[in-house]
Parts: structure tokens; sequence; C-alpha cells
């Protein structure tokens, strides 16, 4: 499958490793030379230098024998052009642009067959939703969805004197008194999948696979005492605090957005009159003191720099705010951040590239294909839902009796209205849904893949 990948920015960055990990046909267009060198040496890609609307860049790039073109440079308008460009000389191209500006995206998606989109994305929206969806719980580092909204696997940190320090994962149904499955572990910044021997310790992170309307239970057994925000401070005015802040003021929730720079501020105050904008430096302590940050219910580090994003959310846990969002635009230093104090991370990036990638699968494997797809455990594992279809093998037989890959875990699995966390002698059937998590050296297209 030949895909052409538009703008080597963070997002474009993030795919290329992904998507070249996988082993699809690239080509990478950009107008800086030295980015695309740098990216050849690194990954099997051919580059392009030049501008991706033109339809000459195009032309050199392949577009006529590709498959689908990802658009995703700093300006909504050449992602627009682009795809346009792009499926003009070629009819049967699919075609993926990201549309940040929030004047755009709701008439762009209306517009969608206009514009030749197969999909949009905006990732500072989503970081929003995914926001709103952890302040909801304040328990959870973060939450993934699956089954149309019924199942989640959820994070939580085990910390000192919590319920589950020390216990083995065979204990666990008498502490949280509801069936759940925990699929991955990360200890010392290494992930694993665990057997019921495994004991957990101080420190660790855990994701739990669980059916969505147990999570109170959940938290309320754990003895982790949660409470619906009612005051929000935001640190940032850009894309992703205005789309929050809208979300959060929907709900009854008040907000206050600290920002910078002078003319966001007004802009800000314009667009969202109900909430509270403050102009000045979220880094400097006074300033949040002065806004009561020690009484605050939850505090989203959404600034443009992850270095202040940072330090902004170890004051914020240093006053024991209840609730702590940071967001980060690179997430390398996986060890080191979660050595950290920061709460939950989210990265607008992330989010956007599970979704490109799931887009991407779905098109290479249109029977079986994966209903969703979630990057979890800082990237060294994947949970992935499938529908049980007529090509799938081994319907009807336990669990315990098939031969299922090394670091492939079965950990739902949904017939009709009914969900079960599975145990050996669990078993499929044709129009079930099944969710699996894999460690990230094994990319599952199809369900048939997790079979040896």
């Amino acid at each position: 499958m030949k895909i052409i990948i538009a703008g080597e920015g963070k997002v474009g960055a993030m795919l290329t490793r992904q998507l070249s990990a996988e082993g699809y046909d690239l080509t990478l267009i950009d107008a800086n030379l030295k980015v695309l060198e740098s990216t050849e040496e690194r990954y099997d890609i051919i580059g392009v230098q030049g501008n991706c609307a033109s339809m000459k860049t195009l032309e050199q790039a392949g577009v006529k024998e590709a498959d689908l073109l990802i658009a995703v440079t700093d300006a909504d308008e050449v992602n627009l052009i682009c795809c346009m460009t792009a499926h003009g000389m070629n009819p049967n191209l699919h075609t993926i642009a990201r549309i940040r500006n929030p004047e755009y995206t709701d008439q762009i998606y209306k517009m969608r067959s206009l514009f030749a989109l197969s999909m949009m994305i905006n990732p500072e929206r989503s970081a929003a939703i995914e926001i709103e969806r952890l302040l909801k719980y304040p328990g959870f580092l973060k939450r993934d969805t699956f089954a149309k909204g019924r199942v989640e696997i959820v994070e939580l940190r085990v910390e000192a004197g919590h319920k589950l320090c020390n216990t083995a994962l065979n204990d666990l149904y008498s502490i949280v008194k509801c069936k759940i499955l925990v699929c991955t572990v990360i200890r010392n910044g290494k992930a694993a999948m665990p057997g019921g021997d495994f004991v957990l310790r101080e420190g660790d992170r855990i994701f739990v696979t669980a059916p969505t309307n147990v999570l109170t239970t959940l938290l309320k057994n754990l003895g982790i005492i949660t409470h619906k925000a009612k005051r929000v401070i935001l640190c940032g005015g850009g894309r992703v605090s205005f789309y929050l802040a809208q979300l959060l003021l929907k709900n009854g929730i008040g907000v206050q957005i600290v920002e910078q720079n002078y003319d966001k501020c007004v802009q800000l105050a314009d667009m969202l009159p109900k909430a509270s904008i403050i102009h000045g430096d979220a880094t400097k302590e006074f300033l949040l003191d002065n806004e009561g940050i020690s009484d605050c219910d939850a505090l989203v580090t959404l600034t443009g720099v992850d270095e202040m994003n940072i330090i902004i959310s170890l004051y914020g846990s240093s006053c024991k705010v209840p609730q702590i969002i940071t967001k980060l635009g690179r997430l390398e230093n996986n060890t080191i951040l979660d050595a950290l104090p920061l709460g939950s991370i989210i990265s607008p990036k992330e989010l956007s590239c599970n979704n490109i990638v799931q887009y991407v699968r779905a098109m290479q494997n249109q029977t079986g294909a994966a209903l969703t797809v979630y990057t979890i455990a800082d990237g060294q594992a994947e949970a992935v839902e499938f529908m049980v279809d007529q090509n799938t093998l081994h319907c009807g037989e336990p669990l315990k009796q098939l031969k299922i890959k090394k670091n492939v875990l079965v950990v739902c699995i949904m017939h009709g209205a009914q969900l079960e966390i599975p145990s050996g002698d669990s078993s499929f059937e044709r129009g079930d849904t099944v969710i699996v998590v894999t460690g990230s050296d094994r990319v599952i297209y199809k369900l048939n893949d997790i079979f040896e």
C-alpha cells in the first residue's frame, strides 16, 4: 500500500515512524531538504522536496499510483488544497487532512465531499474531548473507550499505601469487588503483560480493562475518593484551551484561563464570555496563588512549551491540586517523566496518530479490519478492537485451547449486549466484538493475526 505524507512536523514524524515500522510504502513531502535527508537516513522512505499543494510536487511523489495521502502541514489551507489537488489527479485516492482552526472545523466537516476529504483530524479538539473525559473520573490517568463506550482501558498509578500495593493479581477481586483485568503494567519504564502471580508494587502504572459501568465502583473500592470538578484552571490560551473551555462551560463547570499574550486574552474573552480570562505568566507562583490554585478542583497545563507545562504541573502538585493534566508535545523521555507528579499526560499528536493508523489499517484489511486502535503504555503496547466475522478462525473454541502468540492478550469479549472479561474457558462467536492487547513488537491487522 503506497502512502504519501505531506509535512514532516511532529504528527508527520510520528506517522512516519509508525507506518514505516509496519512496512508501508512511504513517500514524504516537505519543503525542508535537511529534514527529508535526516528522515531518509532513519527510515525506509522516499523524500520529495517541494510544496505539497503543487501538482508538480505531487506528481514527483507518485500521487497517481498512491492509495492514501495524509496532509499534516502546519497550514490548514495548504492541507485542504493538497488533498483537493491530489484527489483531482487520482480520483481513487483516499485523503486525510489536519484542520486545526476553530473557524474552519465545523464548516469543513459539513463540506467534506467538496474538499475531497476521506477523513479530517483536529488534534486540539481530540485532546480537549479526551481531557473532558478524564475530568469526569479524576482517579484515572488515562481512559480509552471500546465497544461503543461500554468498555474502557483505564490507567492507574499504584501509590504508597494504595490498596493494590503489594497485591498479587490473583487476589485482585477480593479488593475491587468487580470483574476487571490488568492487561499491562509499566514498572521502571518497561511494559509487561503480567500473569496472575504478578505482585503490584509502589510506582507501578497499571492498565485495567473494565466495563464502563463499574468505573465508579472500582474507584470507590480502591479508596480513591473523587469529586465532580466545579472549578478548573487552564494554563495557556491556545486551541486546546478554547475547545476544552467550551465543553466545560457547557457542563456548568467554572473555567479560568491564564494566558500571557494580551491580544489572545482579548480574543478569548470575546469568544468565551462565561470564562474568566487572566492576563499573566502561569509559571509565576504568586499569580496562580492569587487565582486560588490551592482551592481549584483541577489544573490543566496547555501552553505551547512542554517545559512550562511541566513546571506549572509540578507547582500544582505541591499545592495538592486534586487532579492535574499535562499536555506534552514530545514523549521521548518517558522514564524521566514517569518519576514526576504530572498527573495525566495528554499528547494531541499521539491521539491524531492513533486515529490515522486505525484508518490506514482498515484500508489495508477491509475484511476483519480493526474497529478501534489505541496506543497504550507509553507506546509499548496497543489495544485493538475487532468484530468476529465469517473468516475468523477458532469460533466457539475455549481460549485455553488456542495457540495465541506471545505478548498477545484477549482482554474482553462482547456477546451482543453481554460483556465478558474472559477466562480460559471463554470463547467468541461470529458477530462478537473482541478486544486484544499486544506488545509493540506485534502489529495485529485482523483478529486471525493473534493465532500462531
